[in-house]
């Protein structure tokens, strides 16, 4: 075990409940990011992760179910088969530029992980996802309404372009 990956839960700090957008790809860079927004409150929080968890939470928001497990299928049916379930994940810190996250399992354990392993995983078993406010302070944005209607009307977009559409 990995010093300071693992510790019991002893203090709580002010965190806000998030839910979770979407992944979506950033260009030119080609970069996906879950897009998480404050479920009491105005702010986004875009982090920037791994095309593979990328791939675990979209399938999993849009209900795909692979022939196989996933690592975090998998995750969730230890955390079951132990009887130790997930009950929030938080993400605790923002360091050069870097997010840091926490699954919190059952009783009074934190376990250190990416945020996005653990949004992944949380989306799985209906747990909660929740930010530090200072982390929301530092890396939050507000959209103003106007651009969240043309966010909206770029989604509807995007859902029903293909890339046939763009052939000449």
């Amino acid at each position: 075990m990995i010093d300071g990956a693992v510790t019991t839960c002893d203090t709580e700090a002010a965190v806000r409940e998030l839910s979770v957008v979407g992944v979506r790809v950033e260009l030119p860079s080609n970069q996906p990011i879950v897009l998480l927004r404050e479920v009491d409150g105005d702010r986004y929080l875009p982090i920037w992760i791994g095309a593979v968890e990328a791939t675990a939470i979209a399938y999993e928001q849009q209900g795909v179910k692979p022939a196989r497990p996933l690592t975090h299928d998998l995750l969730r049916d230890i955390l079951a088969a132990l009887q130790a379930p997930l009950k929030a994940v938080e993400i605790t810190e923002l360091k050069e530029n870097v997010f840091y996250a926490d699954l919190l399992i059952g009783d009074n354990l934190r376990v250190s992980a990416r945020p996005s392993d653990s949004i992944a995983l949380a989306l799985r078993v209906g747990a909660p996802i929740r930010c530090a406010d200072q982390v929301l302070t530092e890396a939050g944005i507000v959209i103003p309404d106007e651009q969240e209607d043309e966010v909206e009307k770029f989604r509807e977009f995007l859902d029903q372009v293909s890339p046939e559409d763009f052939a000449s």
